[in-house]
């Protein structure tokens, strides 16, 4: 056992975080404490986390749906610094744990994050990284290099950042990159750190996800553009060039069984920088992070 907190956001079914917790208990070694933040209010879930009890596993319960303010509060009442973050219908790998904990104990001020393999048709899951050469993104500039799904931190120094932003749902993960790397923070990829994402969704579902992500992505960007920070136009630029080959996919190959995620861009951040540049003006919601909500 090691002196590091899990954090693991979940709204069921009771069986998806059951695998997920197995998968924990099965790391060697294991982390000190497990923290399954429910926002289901199942009584299935609930019993699931107790069952996991002598793994360390203990149950939150969050009045906010979304994962960011669950993982927020998950970190918040972490007893360890270093905390490991993955998503309910996720894996991990039997060395994940030790992974992380080698990592962050050699470079404490440092977020790690790892590779996501599919379990499934990889065509079903909707953010993937194979990569097999270890990375060191400090005094780059980027927002999508951070995986939430596997990823290891210094638990004081993101939540003083402000954690995840409740506003920028299902890209929270992409907006604290973008500002941790903007605040000169370290942030490596480390391909030990492993995790398998299960495909679930079918298509018709996926298409909506990528929908959100689209919207959501927008909404990103209308928040760092209120703020006069212009550093998020490059990024516009590369999803509009999304859009371009996508479309242009369609055009050559026609229609596919799963969706495309270029495609949902050109509409989706359309839709987003509206809804964002309201959001995060003057007469918008307040500039804080779920973090402060549970204050």
């Amino acid at each position: 056992m090691v002196p590091v907190s899990v954090v693991i956001a979940t709204v069921g079914p009771a069986n998806r975080i059951a695998a997920c917790l197995t998968s924990i208990s099965h790391c060697n070694p294991r982390p000190a404490e497990i923290i399954v933040v429910d926002q289901s209010n199942d009584d299935a879930v609930h019993a699931v986390v107790a069952g996991f009890g002598p793994a360390g596993a203990r149950l939150l319960t969050s009045p906010i749906r979304g994962k960011s303010p669950a993982v927020n509060l998950g970190m918040k009442e972490a007893a360890h610094e270093i905390v490991l973050l993955t998503d309910d219908d996720c894996s991990v790998d039997p060395n994940w744990v030790e992974a992380a904990w080698i990592h962050l104990s050699a470079d404490p001020e440092t977020i790690a994050t790892g590779r996501v393999l599919p379990v499934g048709d990889a065509a079903g899951i909707a953010s993937l990284v194979g990569l097999e050469e270890p990375r060191d993104y400090t005094g780059q500039i980027h927002d999508d290099v951070l995986f939430g799904c596997n990823m290891a931190c210094p638990r004081s120094r993101v939540l003083a950042l402000g954690g995840f932003d409740y506003r920028v749902q299902l890209v929270e993960d992409n907006d604290l990159c973008y500002r941790w790397l903007r605040a000169g923070q370290r942030l490596h990829y480390d391909p030990s750190l492993l995790v398998w994402h299960h495909a679930w969704r079918s298509p018709r579902e996926l298409k909506r996800q990528f929908r959100g992500y689209a919207r959501s992505q927008g909404i990103f960007y209308a928040k760092h553009l209120r703020r006069k920070d212009f550093g998020v136009v490059r990024f516009l630029v590369r999803d509009a060039r999304r859009a371009a080959r996508g479309i242009a996919s369609r055009i050559v190959h026609g229609r596919r069984e799963w969706p495309d995620a270029r495609r949902a861009l050109p509409y989706g951040i359309i839709v987003g920088l509206i809804t964002g540049w309201r959001r995060f003006g003057p007469r918008g919601e307040p500039a804080e992070t779920s973090l402060n909500r549970f204050g």
